[in-house]
């Protein structure tokens, strides 16, 4: 089993990458998965997306292709969003619409949202209302919300607050053991063969 990481923040050294890699130590250290893969948005990397795309442009392929591959071979994601200004940034929104031929369609994902204060619940709103149509990418019922997320999760305990470092480093890892068994369990959709279609290339 592969799970996949997309960390969605456009700012280097940012607390969602740092979010990232302690789920994908967690992954690799409780042997939840084979193999995991982290993406992270730091810088941008992701041109906003344009109708090119459909046309086969061959930047565009050469681009997008590597990133296609490691979302294809993955059997479930953790999508990771900071919020900014109650919203999901710009980028991640646009990794979304990166990805129509199947790459995220019919895995499950589980959301966390980052936030320095009390928030991170627009966010998660945001990504079940909107992000889903056309990839159809599977969020599960859990999600995370890390608030005050400069004092948890840090590799130096004295930077941590202790109560709250614990809280979360639990919950997160509840909430990946979720995410495993709907992994299994859509493979199996999967492999049922209904999803595959052509006529119905899009949701509705």
């Amino acid at each position: 089993m592969k799970i996949s990481i997309i960390s969605g923040s456009h700012r280097t050294a940012s607390q969602s990458e740092k979010v990232a890699r302690f789920i994908q130590r967690t992954l690799e250290e409780q042997k939840l998965c084979d193999d995991s893969w982290l993406f992270s948005l730091a810088g941008n990397p992701l041109p906003l997306w344009e109708e090119s795309i459909w046309e086969g442009d061959s930047e565009w392929q050469q681009r997008l292709a590597p990133v296609s591959a490691e979302l294809a071979s993955s059997d479930a994601f953790v999508v990771i969003a900071p919020e900014w200004h109650g919203q999901v940034p710009s980028g991640l929104k646009n990794f979304f619409l990166m990805w129509g031929k199947g790459e995220l369609a019919h895995k499950p994902a589980l959301i966390v949202t980052v936030s320095s204060a009390d928030g991170g619940a627009y966010p998660v709103a945001e990504l079940r209302m909107s992000s889903y149509k056309n990839n159809r990418i599977c969020y599960i019922p859990e999600q995370v919300i890390v608030r005050n997320v400069e004092r948890v999760l840090n590799d130096d305990p004295a930077r941590n607050d202790t109560e709250a470092d614990a809280y979360f480093r639990e919950r997160i890892l509840f909430a990946l053991k979720i995410l495993q068994q709907y992994a299994l369990a859509l493979g199996q959709v999967r492999a049922s063969g209904v999803t595959a279609t052509e006529k119905f290339k899009n949701g509705m």
